[in-house]
């Protein structure tokens, strides 16, 4: 299919096979062929201006107009001549600083030279691209909120981590590269099933989805409580399959000595009936009767591979069920449009003592009442709530400097420990098993203070 990419179009059936990395040349019809490695030849310019003060943008610099440059392009001149050319008819081009002169051709030879190079897909790239261009897929969590989250997750191989996201499988990608097919993931989801169009670019192979289980949040509540309904598992679907048939061939076995009797029955009235007339009629039911059976093949066989789908899902559903049931995950991701309050509360019962979790969110309200119901409820220590400051710098030789443009916010994070929870005991107890815990010096000394 036709690949549309910053207003250039092209097929990829050249690039199979080659590895990522290599540099491609858009030819006519949109056809791939790898670039030569070539020398480029930098235009030498005689001179150059001290600064840019008098130049004026009113359009006129330029003697090329549109049709001119799209004429070169029919003959079929290649882009760096078109950039040559493109320099040569500027008028102000020679009264720019080298520095400009640098940017002009840099910006020439985006928009007029057809090279394609393709990268390995990586947590970087994919997060960096989903926030340039489409920022409300993944609930604008920027790229350095992201490496945030993964670091303080201790996302590593062999875990055992829980992640519930709404950010189209961008944050579940990321872990899983992070992870690099060793350990389990659970992935909690909202509605009828997970959403993975960002994990499915990654381009994962097959070994990293083996340990990768998902889990509805409509059966969070029932699971903490106990009811979840883990009932036996029917009988496999080769099972089902062997009794169907069994019936069917039974049933098969009866049609035909029904159609023996009814055709013997027949036969003493058809003898008055011609022999062509017979013979187009026996032609006529066999048709009807293979097309009979032919539908009904196709029937059992849709019914079957449904039976089958049902219940590996539900197998797959009993088998996570109880990996959550154990209640040892060794972290939980939370980056989700949902309210994180009750869903942090409900999901920490599945994490284990001493265990890392993070929880995003775009505004910081939602966050700052999730970090007051923990400090109430306990079981957590290291609270912190954070948000990351970014802003880009262009380094280059002589010109270091900040770019003109920032991000404007990338979201907040809230990240604990868990500890465990002593639900028996009040504050007031506590404190005086602490007050008993004390070496009888020290409570001798806060006692004189007291008197």
């Amino acid at each position: 299919r036709k690949i549309i990419f910053e207003k250039q179009w092209f097929y990829l059936d050249n690039a199979i096979g080659h590895i990522y990395g290599t540099t491609f040349e858009v030819t006519s019809g949109g056809n791939l062929q790898p670039k030569q490695e070539v020398e480029e030849t930098t235009p030498e310019t005689k001179e150059a201006g001290t600064d840019n003060r008098n130049i004026v943008d009113d359009g006129k610099s330029q003697k090329l107009t549109h049709d001119d440059i799209k004429a070169l392009k029919d003959k079929g001149i290649k882009g760096q001549e078109i950039v040559q050319q493109l320099i040569e008819n500027s008028t102000t081009f020679r009264d720019k600083t080298e520095f400009a002169q640098d940017k002009y051709i840099k910006k020439k030879k985006k928009k007029y030279e057809a090279v394609i190079t393709i990268v390995k897909p990586s947590t970087r790239i994919l997060s960096t691209m989903y926030y340039a261009r489409e920022p409300g897929k993944i609930n604008h969590l920027r790229y350095d909120t992201l490496a945030q989250m993964l670091t303080l997750g201790n996302i590593r191989a062999g875990n055992k981590m829980i992640v519930m996201e709404t950010c189209a499988g961008l944050v579940l990608g990321a872990v899983m590269e992070r992870m690099g097919g060793y350990g389990s993931i659970i992935q909690m989801y909202p509605g009828g099933g997970p959403v993975r169009a960002a994990t499915s670019c990654f381009g994962f192979p097959k070994l990293f989805f083996n340990n990768l289980h998902e889990f509805p949040l409509s059966k969070v509540d029932s699971l903490l409580s106990g009811t979840f309904s883990t009932e036996t598992l029917p009988s496999e679907p080769e099972d089902n399959m062997l009794v169907e048939e069994e019936s069917n061939g039974s049933t098969d076995e009866k049609q035909t000595s029904l159609q023996e009797t009814e055709e013997e029955s027949t036969t003493e009235a058809a003898m008055e009936i011609n022999q062509t007339e017979e013979q187009e009629t026996m032609d006529i039911n066999a048709e009807d009767v293979e097309f009979k059976e032919n539908k009904e093949k196709g029937y059992k066989e849709n019914v079957r591979e449904k039976q089958r789908k049902q219940w590996e899902r539900r197998k797959k559903l009993i088998e996570t069920a109880a990996l959550l049931s154990e209640k040892n995950a060794d972290g939980l991701i939370v980056a989700s449009k949902l309210h994180p309050t009750p869903l942090l509360l409900s999901l920490l019962e599945f994490v284990a003592p001493s265990r890392p979790f993070v929880v995003y969110c775009q505004y910081k309200e939602p966050l700052l009442e999730c970090y007051t119901k923990l400090r109430e409820r306990g079981g957590v220590i290291n609270l912190k709530l954070s948000e990351t400051w970014l802003r880009n710098y262009q380094v280059l030789p002589d010109r270091s400097h900040p770019k003109l443009t920032m991000s404007g916010g990338g979201g907040y994070l809230l990240s604990g420990i868990t500890v465990v929870l002593d639900k028996g005991n009040s504050d007031s107890s506590n404190l005086e098993a602490l007050k008993m815990e004390e070496p009888s010096s020290k409570r001798c000394k806060v006692q004189d203070l007291h008197c």
